[in-house]
């Protein structure tokens, strides 16, 4: 489970949920029960009631499991249903319980105070959570990778983001990488030996690589692995095709690039799965 991977949106849905479980323990009356009068509904506290236990309190704590256990492991169905939109479903109908038991209570206790409190909290959470952008936020930032995996794809350590033949810094070594598309020998590069060099002008008539097409991809076997984050939340499909996501990238979380597919890219998660991002617009490279 990719604990990254969770949002704003589920963090309030896990401490609504701590919140019902503690009322639970709570008193669901505030008066004591007339003699002679059946109270066993509303008896110390929920534990003691098995209707309000299942229908309130667990259904709110199992919803929230669900959603939470969604967000981590995307694809997982009951019945069906996704199991978010399961776990929803319950949130929702804990607080229409919770709504109507206190109503029909005429000296509701701190367990159905605090409970009505908390599933408004958790079905608002729920509901709202893939909606709302500042929800859908990642819970906890992901520090960025060493510097090691930050190079740039393309790019050699030391040079700038973003430019694969990034300009060498004065003084550098002959046999550094030249600025991309510059010949060997290019006046103005500094640290470069001069044109009557007779080693060096055979290095500048031998045959150079190929440049790449503007905008093109490079070739898979010169792909190098690189870490990138996405900007919004986006699913990453199995390797085999299969239409259904594995996982869900989201926001804020470096993954690693460890394969070109098409105008795709095969990801590698924290976590360790694979799959494929189908959408590479507007990606962060690390």
């Amino acid at each position: 489970m990719n604990i990254r991977s969770l949002t704003r949106g589920d963090g309030v849905v896990i401490g609504a949920a701590v919140v019902l479980f503690i009322a639970s323990f709570l008193d669901l009356s505030g008066y004591d029960c007339p003699q002679g009068v059946d109270c066993s509904r509303f008896s110390s506290n929920a534990w003691d009631s098995l209707t309000l236990l299942m229908s309130i309190f667990l259904a709110g704590v199992i919803g929230a499991a669900l959603v939470v256990v969604n967000r981590a492991l995307p694809g997982r169905k009951v019945a069906g249903l996704d199991i978010g939109q399961f776990g929803t479903a319950l949130t929702v109908f804990a607080l229409w319980t919770t709504f109507w038991t206190i109503i029909d209570t005429s000296d509701a206790g701190a367990g159905l105070i605090l409970g009505l409190l908390a599933t408004i909290v958790l079905a608002a959470g729920a509901v709202a959570g893939p909606l709302v952008p500042a929800l859908k936020a990642p819970l906890a930032g992901s520090p960025r990778p060493a510097q090691a995996a930050q190079t740039p794809y393309g790019a050699q350590p030391g040079q700038g983001y973003g430019y694969p033949g990034a300009q060498q810094p004065y003084g550098a070594q002959p046999g550094q990488q030249q600025p991309y598309g510059a010949q060997p020998g290019q006046p103005g590069q500094p640290g470069e030996p001069s044109q009557s060099d007779p080693a060096h002008a055979q290095q500048a008539h031998a045959p150079q690589p190929s440049q790449p097409s503007q905008g093109g991809n490079a070739p898979a076997g010169d792909f190098t692995p690189f870490w990138f984050a996405v900007p919004v939340a986006r699913p990453l499909y199995g390797e085999d095709g299969s239409p259904n996501p594995i996982a869900e990238l989201a926001p804020g979380t470096w993954y690693l690039a460890v394969e070109q597919r098409g105008q795709g890219l095969i990801a590698q998660t924290q976590d360790g799965r694979r799959g494929v991002l189908q959408d590479t617009t507007g990606i962060q490279r690390g």
